[in-house]
């Protein structure tokens, strides 16, 4: 069975649970939208996230409550260079949603989430450490991995194979 095709079009998404109450919120948050593989993705500006996130969990509609994960994508040597992702969950309405934020490499960094999940401290730690992406008001931003006076975050695309010498 031959699969559909990608659907990145904002008005054909809206009546989407997550698009419906982001697009309701602040539209000019949203900065792209796309349905493939029955998997919907969202893309936010970074200075929303925090407030996006907070928006779906309390949603009565279709509560996105649970985070999954977060982790991050280093699309060296393009610009932006770096994609964080978070992957939600509406236990009560089994639907998953993943939020996508992108930084450049002159200034990684975006707004914490452990306000709103608590449980996302270890996960920006990990992506802090292995990436590089800072987290601002995070209650504790320090390396989880690797020892603290490691040189470099390791899973960036132009990290040494060998590490720095």
């Amino acid at each position: 069975m031959p699969l559909a095709p990608a659907i990145s079009d904002l008005e054909q998404l809206k009546n989407h649970p997550a698009v419906a109450c982001l697009f309701a919120w602040n539209a000019s948050a949203i900065q792209g939208v796309k349905f493939d593989r029955d998997e919907m993705t969202i893309y936010l500006d970074r200075a929303n996230i925090r407030e996006a996130c907070a928006l779906l969990k309390d949603n009565a509609g279709c509560p996105f409550n649970f985070l999954s994960d977060v982790t991050c994508v280093d699309w060296y040597p393009a610009e932006p260079r770096f994609e964080v992702v978070y992957h939600l969950l509406s236990i009560p309405n089994k639907e998953r949603v993943r939020l996508k934020v992108r930084l450049n490499s002159s200034s990684p960094a975006v707004e914490s989430i452990t306000s709103v999940w608590p449980g996302a401290n270890f996960f920006e730690r990990e992506i802090f450490d292995l990436f590089g992406v800072r987290f601002t008001g995070h209650p504790y931003l320090r390396r989880i991995l690797m020892p603290e006076d490691w040189e470099g975050h390791p899973l960036r695309k132009d990290y040494p194979v060998e590490g720095y010498r």
